[in-house]
């Protein structure tokens, strides 16, 4: 459990603070609400002290014993200063020095983590002034939680938007931890479909959806790693505390995994990558209908696995883990592609299963094992966030086998 202090400033997305405190809660953290003059203007101070069940700190000159020097006991306890919403003010406040208040203050006296949930207008948002100053905090080590885009409290429609609460705890939560099992650990994952460009109106694609892979990914950060996702094209929400690499071919996911697969301790292939793609790429323009059949060349894309598997050489890192989405007998084929790929397991799925596979919030899976039958392990229909936990535990058994002694 650790002492997070949630900075609530002056913003219409400060009721949104309140669930932030909660979910914080529900993750075994406790929770010191600091509350500028501004914020008191959009909730009120009980409503977080029954909540957190502590004092709400909001005046820097509160009276009483030592209260003067309190920023600086706190700064001492806390595991993570986390502010949301963040306003502009108050992202100029940390990046500038300034000091005025409690909450500028402690971030001045504090040596743990920052944390900021930026929501503001949209203009202000992309207001060279809070660029600079975003990015003069980012040098620095703050972390942000990107805003969310939709309807805004001024009747705008952009970027701007404080993101979920869920999402900033997750971030949060990411931060704070100071154990994990796959802590210090570089996982790569790749998620969801790539498109294959006809033309400039047309691609091929497939149903993947790319939830499986993000579920890898957002598992990943929980146990502690540095999570590199590469995405295809999805309508997913990049997970926090992982940084995200968008790619549209297979071409594009093939450069984007062999230029960070060097360094990587686990590599996850969850993508459902197209094995072909139209010969001499898209055609410029738009193919125009016409009365005779139209003829397609296709070759094969990069097998992204089987580089990997290959230029591994046998060396225990990186764990490699495949997918075989198949029809029919996926464990006899998933065996087959593990052998002819040299990788480590293979996560073999019946595509044809109901509510199992694409875009699906569940799956049903034989995780099947380099070192045989006997060490497959049967995952029947569940969530895909519980599958991805079975598979990093794999993974780091693997792992925990290449550093011991023969």
């Amino acid at each position: 459990m650790s002492l997070i202090a949630l900075g609530v400033t002056g913003g219409i997305g400060a009721y949104k603070a309140v669930e932030v405190a909660r979910v914080l809660q529900r993750r075994d953290h406790e929770v010191v609400a600091i509350m500028t003059r501004s914020a008191r203007k959009f909730v009120g101070e009980v409503t977080f002290e029954a909540i957190t069940r502590r004092r709400v700190i909001s005046d820097q000159y509160a009276r009483g014993a030592n209260a003067d020097i309190e920023h600086i006991a706190l700064a001492s306890d806390i595991a993570l200063l986390l502010v949301a919403p963040a306003t502009a003010n108050i992202i100029g406040k940390f990046a500038n020095g300034i000091a005025d208040d409690f909450l500028s203050s402690l971030y001045l006296a504090t040596r743990a983590p920052v944390l900021m949930a930026p929501a503001m207008n949209t203009n202000m948002l992309e207001h060279p002034a809070v660029h600079r100053n975003m990015e003069m905090l980012a040098s620095r080590g703050v972390r942000f939680v990107d805003p969310g885009a939709g309807y805004l409290a001024c009747g705008w429609i952009g970027k701007g938007r404080l993101a979920e609460p869920e999402a900033i705890a997750s971030a949060a939560d990411s931060l704070v931890r100071r154990k994990g099992s796959l802590l210090g650990r570089f996982v790569v994952v790749t998620a969801g479909p790539t498109y294959e460009d006809i033309d400039d109106v047309r691609f091929i694609a497939n149903r993947s959806s790319g939830k499986m892979g993000y579920a890898v990914a957002v598992e990943a950060v929980r146990r502690g790693a540095r999570v590199v996702l590469v995405s295809g094209p999805t309508r997913l929400d990049p997970p926090p505390g992982v940084e995200v690499v968008r790619v549209r071919s297979a071409v594009e996911m093939h450069n984007a995994v062999q230029n960070v697969a060097g360094d990587a301790d686990v590599i996850v292939m969850a993508a459902a990558v197209a094995d072909y793609t139209p010969a001499g790429g898209a055609h410029g323009g738009k193919i125009e209908r016409a009365d005779a059949p139209l003829a397609l060349t296709l070759v094969r894309t990069p097998d992204i696995l089987a580089e990997l598997g290959n230029r591994r050489a046998g060396a225990p890192r990186p764990v490699l883990i495949g997918f075989a989405a198949e029809s029919g007998d996926p464990v006899a084929r998933g065996r087959e592609k593990l052998r002819r790929k040299r990788v480590d397991v293979i996560v073999a799925n019946d595509i044809t299963l109901p509510d199992a596979g694409f875009d699906s919030e569940s799956n049903a899976a034989t995780i099947v094992s380099a070192d045989g039958p006997q060490f497959d392990e049967i995952f029947p229909l569940g969530p895909k966030t519980e599958l991805a936990s079975r598979i990093l535990d794999r993974a780091e058994r693997l792992l925990e086998a290449a550093v011991k002694p023969s």
